[in-house]
């Protein structure tokens, strides 16, 4: 019985062993970048009704800030304030609110309420909106974004999402 053994020679050793390594680079590489592009059609991001407090703490015509904390999946022990996000609430009547996305339309720069001209400022690139959320002036390309909200049992709640959408 004659064996006859093939070795491999230093040339297809070395294609091998290149093509081996380009090839664990590559799943290395290419999982992370698979999963953050289909990371949106796994997992859709969670919209919660967000209690931001008592109806009679809000007066008719104020509007101030609301902040209520991230979802849990996205909270750290070591987060500190950065565990809390915000909107802006208005009381329009004893049953009516509305809630305005605390982030500019431009480029997501927090805005700032001025309430004896009744206008939203976005102090980085200068955008202006009016009372209504519609843009005054600036660069922003559109309105403020709005949250939906409701009262039950005596509270207010914002209906947040991971991102406000422009409809």
């Amino acid at each position: 019985m004659n064996l006859t053994r093939r070795l491999m020679n230093r040339e297809a050793f070395m294609g091998f062993f290149i093509l081996s390594i380009g090839g664990v680079m590559g799943l290395v590489l290419g999982i992370p970048i698979v999963g953050f592009v289909l990371s949106p059609l796994i997992k859709q991001p969670t919209n919660l009704w967000r209690d931001v407090g008592a109806v009679s703490s809000f007066g008719v015509g104020e509007t101030v800030q609301v902040n209520f904390p991230y979802p849990n999946e996205s909270v750290t022990p070591w987060s500190g304030p950065t565990q809390y996000t915000a909107a802006w609430l208005r009381r329009n009547s004893e049953d009516s609110f509305t809630a305005y996305a605390v982030y500019c339309t431009h480029l997501g720069c927090p805005v700032h309420w001025l309430a004896t001209p009744r206008l939203f400022i976005c102090p980085c690139h200068g955008s202006v909106f009016n009372a209504d959320g519609s843009v005054a002036g600036g660069p922003a390309p559109r309105a403020l974004f709005q949250y939906q909200t409701q009262i039950k049992n005596g509270r207010v709640y914002i209906k947040t999402e991971a991102q406000p959408l422009a409809l």
